[in-house]
């Protein structure tokens, strides 16, 4: 009983978790403006920049001296986060930064059909609205992106959005050791795989790009992962949903004040209505979960139920 109060966060500490979430959401917002700076190959951008971040995450480790866990969950984890960090890099540089982060928002969708897929669940009514309604929203992307690059550029998000839910399919809840060490080895396969890029393509080395590519490696997904693994003690899967709905909503606001690149009429309004309905879904999904959870603890314990609380 001690031990699983233990475990409760204190109020302080959801506090704590929602404030490094608020800052961690806005961090990652920032991305669309550095890597449109950049004038290298997207894979040597994704490279460099997890390089960076790897050292700011071990950094981090060693500090907390979190014992790596060399693991299958570690392994799949940072094989798909690689997938999410190449995919989000090659979409902002096809498509609007708008486009790739709102696409890249919709994981919640592929959780909801990979599920449906491969692992055989019931898919309720509100599921279903909320993957139809997405949908619609994706489609209206495309609208704007007529041209061969920017079709790429929305496929490469949507990409990412799937990497996202294969990610948390396959790890799925974990302990923090695990979860810090899939984060960084996310960083360090993406590394292996976009570094070389930078000598073979030749990459200019110029004042702004370094500085550029330093602000991506530390403040847009170093600090911010960190920030992450730490709000994931003490925070909701609920509350970092709709917390995390920052980046979709700031990131195509920085490109426009810095870049002046400005998101299409359609794809403005298919962004509206995947934000709102992920967002909605969130909640729905958190009250109908307690609303079961509720309602299993109302039933009078009998042989069955105990044995299998045990």
């Amino acid at each position: 009983m001690n031990t699983a109060a233990a475990m409760i966060p204190t109020q302080f500490e959801r506090k704590k978790a929602v404030l490094c979430m608020a800052i961690c959401a806005t961090m990652w917002s920032m991305g669309g403006i550095f890597i449109k700076m950049i004038p290298w190959n997207a894979l040597a951008i994704a490279g460099m920049r997890s390089a960076i971040a790897a050292i700011v995450i071990y950094a981090y480790i060693r500090k907390k001296k979190i014992k790596l866990r060399f693991v299958k969950p570690a392994f799949f984890s940072g094989f798909f986060m690689s997938g999410i960090y190449i995919s989000f890099v090659i979409a902002n540089k096809l498509t609007t930064a708008a486009n790739a982060i709102v696409l890249q928002f919709t994981s919640p969708v592929f959780i909801l059909i990979l599920s449906a897929v491969f692992l055989h669940r019931k898919s309720r009514k509100g599921d279903l609205i909320t993957v139809a309604v997405t949908l619609i929203g994706i489609s209206l992307f495309f609208f704007d992106q007529l041209t061969p690059g920017g079709i790429l550029g929305n496929f490469f998000g949507m990409l990412a959005g799937l990497m996202v839910a294969c990610a948390f399919l396959v790890v799925g809840e974990v302990d923090e050791e695990t979860r810090m060490t899939g984060i960084l080895f996310g960083q360090l396969f993406t590394a292996i795989v976009g570094v070389p890029t930078l000598f073979i393509t030749h990459a200019q080395i110029t004042t702004p790009a370094v500085l550029s590519i330093l602000a991506l490696g530390i403040f847009q997904l170093g600090i911010p992962y960190v920030l992450f693994g730490i709000a994931m003690k003490s925070c909701s899967a609920l509350a970092c949903n709709l917390i995390g709905a920052i980046e979709p909503l700031l990131n195509p606001v920085w490109v426009f004040l810095f870049n002046g690149e400005a998101p299409g009429f359609y794809a403005l309004i298919g962004a509206l209505i995947v934000v709102v309905a992920i967002t909605s879904w969130c909640v729905w999904n958190e009250k109908v979960s307690r609303k079961q959870e509720q309602e299993c603890q109302n039933i009078p314990l009998d042989s069955t139920i105990v044995e299998k609380t045990i």
